[in-house]
């Protein structure tokens, strides 16, 4: 088993490094890798509906898209991700977490596996896993919450129910503890994940250290590059869903209702108690196939004169009222 200690920190370069070794190694992996601010989706979720969109832009928190299923989570520098990569797809989610439960009650944190993919201390959930196969081989992942900040989780994910609907998988939001919180001595996070792997090594046979090559750098970048960092991988694949949000405005009230569909607008119309000049189907019709994201809304408004089209309402009453 190849034992990688990943000194990237990343989102778009380290997910575009599990699919990368996912598919070119042969060899059975373990992984610890860290990432700087980012959401991390699940394969099969309506990204706008998972995270806070505002608080998202002022942080500047990165929003990428994995592999696997299951729901979006918030890592920081204070979160421990581990990664599994072995032959065969027949090994469940208990399974492969069972040296991850070891290894923290060899340290006094008395941690369990619970319901589907949750791994918990005290009822407090401390990492979520997710997996998928590919070619007979499975990759199976998880979070270790160990010293994150749980305000900006709160706050990262946390976004008005009562402006999407759509059949995409949604986030159970559970309770979290971190783990530095539970451990009879203290140590900081590098030390943690040098015990770890140092622990997983030991309980393992046949190991080795792993460090990537030049070449697995420059293969992983572009992987980076033409996937995982573009839009239309985060959040363009994501499954149909309806936008709907009202709000005061000069104009008066102003309601949008929108279908998204592959990323783009595919459906948009505007309602309310406002007053319009001329007909307000040429003013839907500006939006239509339009990517569902901002630089392109603000391009399409940068063109027509909103005014025309309702009375007194301004481009940033369009933005609020769209995302």
């Amino acid at each position: 088993m190849l034992c990688i200690s990943s000194p990237f920190t990343d989102p778009y370069f380290n997910l575009a490094t599990e699919e990368f070794l996912l598919q070119h190694f042969t060899d059975d992996i373990f992984m610890l890798w860290r990432n700087e601010p980012a959401i991390i989706v699940g394969k099969f979720q309506n990204t706008a509906a998972e995270i806070n969109l505002d608080f998202v832009k002022e942080k500047n928190i990165k929003v990428v898209r994995r592999l696997t299923g299951g729901g979006a989570v918030f890592h920081d520098l204070g979160n421990l991700n581990y990664t599994f990569i072995e032959a065969g797809s027949h090994r469940d989610f208990k399974a492969f977490t069972e040296p991850i439960i070891a290894f923290l009650q060899s340290l006094g944190v008395a941690a369990t596996f619970e319901g589907r993919n949750d791994l918990m201390i005290d009822g407090q959930k401390f990492s979520g896993t997710a997996q998928c196969v590919f070619n007979d081989k499975t990759l199976h992942h998880g979070t270790l919450l160990f010293s994150s900040e749980m305000e900006d989780i709160s706050a990262a994910l946390k976004v008005s129910p009562l402006k999407f609907q759509d059949k995409a998988v949604k986030s159970v939001r559970k309770r979290v503890t971190n783990i530095s919180d539970h451990l009879p001595q203290k140590m900081e996070i590098k030390e943690f994940t040098s015990e770890l792997m140092n622990y997983v090594r030991s309980h393992s046979t046949d190991t080795q250290e792993y460090t990537f090559s030049d070449e697995d750098v420059r293969a992983i970048g572009l992987l980076r590059d033409e996937k995982y960092a573009t839009w239309e991988w985060n959040f363009g694949s994501s499954p149909q869903f309806n936008y709907t949000k009202a709000i005061r405005t000069a104009a008066g009230t102003v309601e949008v209702a929108m279908s998204i569909l592959k990323g783009r607008i595919t459906d948009i119309h505007f309602c309310g108690d406002f007053f319009s000049p001329t007909d307000i189907t040429e003013l839907e019709q500006a939006f239509m196939n339009q990517p569902y994201r901002e630089e392109n809304i603000q391009e399409v408004l940068s063109k027509i004169q909103i005014g025309n089209y309702i009375t007194h309402l301004t481009n940033e009453d369009v933005m609020k009222v769209m995302f």
